[in-house]
């Protein structure tokens, strides 16, 4: 994936994102390569992560539509990448029940879309620098559907996805396996578990509760809340993707996980417990009292955990934070940035339940 001196041009669609972000910070600090960050800025885009990144000699930005064959085109034509990462997508489960069509136009067309293009750029390089092109596409472990009370998805498990969001993954993925079968495109794809950190925008559950509690407003938990999850800190993965990149063999899959398995409602508590600890009510209560329980999420998926065994014996790969001090870094992290998400929530996202209206 590298040009003459080890220096890399990686073009990196979706990179205003909440990881795509995190990746280009990751990028530009521990690595030499220039990076192209191709994003839409749609209405979950963050901006103000990239602060640092604006004035980096080796950094520019092209605001396009991955599902834009001219853009897209142009953007390959002119950056001439030695690889691509596709970040570029619609995520929100509770948006893609309200309405479905973004997420198959961005996360199936737009990735179709990206592999003819790599295809056709690929077609006109050197055999040398052919050999050396790597497109990855980052994606969910949403896409294996939902486990019972024991194991962990590998690579082999099946796809079986029960949303309109997981279902466009599991499109999207199917297709970059096929272009790599079918036409050669030396092409990866990670599936990662639930990220969270610095800069999620205020719809996800962890960002939502820190907000939440901190703004004296009732915290939803969807159903009972026993719900399980594998959280992975969002730097453990960027960090995951660029080994990926760096060494990861043609045509493969990794899976991405934080071993770190919580129930919504466990991991909420902890949140408040957080909260209680930095940040007191004024009254004394503990922000655990504004739990609140609410309908289910339609087909609510009930588990997912991630056996990332492929990712630590082939790559060497394993997460640094633990479900603790990534919890801990992240409610720091709002408690010193609360102008940034009181501005996203005002002008971007006015706290109504999504996912629910064709339930």
């Amino acid at each position: 994936m590298t040009g003459a001196g080890g220096e890399g041009r990686i073009l990196v669609t979706g990179g205003a994102g909440f990881i795509g972000s995190a990746f280009v910070r990751h990028l530009l600090a521990a690595t030499p390569h220039r990076l192209l960050n191709f994003d839409k800025l749609t209405y979950a885009a963050n901006p103000d992560a990239l602060a640092e990144a604006e004035d980096h000699p080796r950094y520019r930005f092209v605001r396009g539509d991955i599902a834009d064959p001219a853009e897209v085109a142009a953007a390959v034509r002119d950056f001439r990448p030695t690889a691509i990462v596709n970040f570029a997508a619609e995520s929100h489960v509770d948006r893609s029940i309200d309405d479905a069509a973004e997420f198959v136009r961005t996360n199936v067309l737009g990735t179709q879309v990206l592999l003819d293009a790599a295809r056709a750029w690929i077609a006109s390089l050197p055999s040398a620098e052919a050999d050396t092109f790597r497109l990855l596409h980052v994606s969910t472990d949403e896409v294996y559907g939902s486990l019972g009370p024991e194991g962990a998805f590998t690579e082999a498990s099946p796809y079986a996805p029960n949303s309109p969001y997981a279902a466009s993954k599991a499109s999207a993925d199917h297709l970059v396996r096929a272009w790599h079968r079918t036409y050669g495109l030396p092409t990866m794809i990670t599936n990662c578990s639930n990220n969270y950190g610095p800069w999620q925008f205020p719809e996800k559950l962890i960002p939502l509760a820190i907000v939440k509690a901190l703004s004296g407003e009732a915290i939803p938990i969807y159903g009972k809340g026993d719900n399980v999850r594998d959280w992975l800190y969002v730097q453990d993965h960027v960090r995951a993707v660029l080994r990926v990149l760096e060494a990861g063999r043609p045509g493969r899959g990794y899976n991405v996980g934080g071993g770190a398995e919580l129930s919504n409602l466990e991991l909420v508590r902890r949140l408040c417990a957080l909260l209680d600890g930095l940040s007191p009510r004024p009254d004394g209560q503990s922000y655990a009292e504004q739990i609140t329980f609410v309908a289910d999420r339609p087909g609510h998926d009930w588990r997912y955990a991630i056996d990332a065994t492929r990712m630590r014996d082939e790559l060497g790969w394993q997460p640094a934070e633990s479900i603790d001090s990534g919890l801990e870094r992240t409610v720091r992290w709002y408690l010193d940035h609360a102008a940034w998400w009181r501005r996203v929530r005002a002008e971007r996202y006015g706290g109504q339940r999504l996912g629910t209206r064709t339930a």
